[in-house]
């Protein structure tokens, strides 16, 4: 290696370091230019900050950025990182590796899509799941994803409803069936929640929170009446 590919090679080490330290900065703005500068210049070596800048970002736009430098690296880099870190005791990891898995797309991610990722008792990672698995769910097994997304119907409030309804409606009319028994469940919640879901279905222009209010009201009428989950 001649003097000046080492000279090369010091100011690329140096100005990678120089942008993992930014991803840390106290200024917001000072993190949201180091994650754009990251993205544009893709490297090996920024995958492993970028992970767990994404894990404790308190940013929303921050977070963003990151997750586009993650994908703006290929595949191979950021996928290991990803599978490993929805397995973190972090909750914003679990939630952040799942949406940027979800922004990336490539199906080799679906095995780290478990029922427990299912079924996290965080709402924001059980969301970000629910929106990663009806990206990566192979072909042929949409019905198996909407049974285990139908266990969570009447799970916390608007949000949270709203986004299993988007991420069932997404599948398409594989979920009819799972619709169908939910609408007979014992708890108000669980049918309510399925009937908006069935409206969304026929009409995904209807406004969620006049569905979800008028599924309320056919619930209590027509259901058993007792309290669901």
């Amino acid at each position: 290696m001649t003097i000046t590919e080492q000279d090369a090679d010091t100011t690329a080490d140096r100005r990678v370091a120089g942008l993992l330290r930014g991803l840390e900065h106290d200024s917001s703005s000072v993190r949201l230019r180091a994650a754009l500068a990251v993205g544009s210049t893709p490297d090996p070596r920024f995958v492993p900050g970028l992970v767990e800048r994404c894990a404790v970002e308190p940013e929303f736009f921050v977070r963003d950025m990151l997750t586009w430098a993650l994908a703006r690296h290929p595949v191979s880099m950021t996928l290991p990182a990803l599978l490993s870190e929805v397995r973190s005791e972090s909750p914003q990891g679990r939630s952040q590796a799942l949406h940027t898995l979800s922004k990336i797309g490539d199906r080799r991610g679906w095995p780290a899509i478990t029922p427990a990722l299912l079924s996290d008792a965080d709402g924001e990672v059980a969301r970000s799941a629910w929106r990663a698995a009806v990206v990566l769910v192979p072909a042929g097994e949409e019905t198996e994803l909407a049974a285990e997304l139908a266990t969570q119907f009447g799970r916390g409030g608007r949000e949270t409803q709203l986004s299993l309804s988007q991420a069932l409606v997404a599948l398409g009319d594989v979920i009819v069936p799972v619709l169908l028994a939910a609408t007979t469940a014992p708890g108000p919640r669980v049918r309510a929640h399925a009937l908006a879901t069935q409206r969304l279905l026929r009409d995904p222009d209807t406004a969620f929170d006049a569905a979800i209010e008028e599924a309320k009201r056919v619930a209590v009428l027509d259901g058993p009446g007792q309290e669901g989950r």
